[in-house]
């Protein structure tokens, strides 16, 4: 089992999971010949790929999910109120299969969990994958932790975690206090003390890779959110990876 992103950040995002000859996309918020030479960059095309799976309806995790999947005829996974929020900008795309968000389900070889988030969206989930055996977490887009979140990502094999800002950025930063509010708030993006205090409450005992995910450009730093992430875990900073917006981050094995 192996992952690998594309991209994450405010610009884009995009995550892919592999397991045998199973390829799971989960999100896309690019343009067609964007994700293409992202997958490319991975040794991947478009054709490789089983599926997406959809967080919510914001831009940077769907702008890019329904011309990917009408040009490669790819099925697309996605709840209800994710898929009732695009209007009828779903009605001639086939292949969409709505979730329960309380159940799990599969594609080809890959084990899929949802669960959901306190989010600004209709109906946001995040998602654990598994061959079986291991477990990736991912998190993002959620403006606080949740008991049902902590015990969904307890025992994970990897992680991908928010650390959207530092809340000192943020409060002297250039973004209106409207904005700030959004995005410090309960339904916004974790801070990067939110996410290590989150990680101290897990069961980190299978733990083989943790990645800081989503940081903004403006009112984060790799440095901050790796300071943060690596106290909680009381590891070396080398030891946790950082997804970017340009580059996202390589192949990473989970054994």
């Amino acid at each position: 089992m192996r992952f690998a992103s594309l991209g994450s950040g405010s610009e884009g995002n995009g995550l892919v999971v592999q397991v045998g000859k199973t390829c799971v996309l989960m999100d896309c918020g690019f343009s067609l010949a964007e994700t293409s030479a992202r997958l490319a960059r991975l040794g991947l095309a478009a054709e490789h790929l089983s599926g997406i799976v959809v967080t919510h309806e914001h831009g940077d995790h769907i702008a890019g999910v329904m011309r990917l999947a009408r040009k490669y005829t790819l099925p697309i996974w996605l709840t209800h109120g994710t898929r009732q929020a695009q209007g009828k900008a779903w009605t001639d795309l086939s292949g969409v299969t709505e979730i329960d968000p309380h159940h799990s389900f599969a594609i080809g070889e890959v084990q899929i969990q949802p669960y959901l988030v306190p989010h600004d969206a209709a109906e946001p989930v995040q998602y654990v994958f598994s061959d079986g055996q291991k477990r990736l977490g991912v998190l993002t887009d959620t403006g606080c932790s949740t008991p049902h979140i902590e015990m969904t990502l307890s025992g994970c094999d990897a992680l991908v975690l928010e650390c959207n800002h530092d809340t000192t950025l943020l409060a002297t930063g250039e973004y209106s206090a409207s904005l700030k509010r959004r995005v410090g708030g309960r339904f916004g993006h974790l801070n990067n003390t939110q996410a290590a205090a989150l990680l101290a409450q897990l069961d980190n005992s299978r733990l083989q890779h943790i990645v800081a995910a989503h940081l903004s450009r403006k009112n984060n730093t790799p440095q901050l959110a790796v300071q943060a992430l690596s106290t909680a875990l009381n590891c070396h900073a080398e030891w946790i990876t950082v997804a970017t917006q340009d580059e996202g981050f390589s192949w990473r094995e989970i054994i």
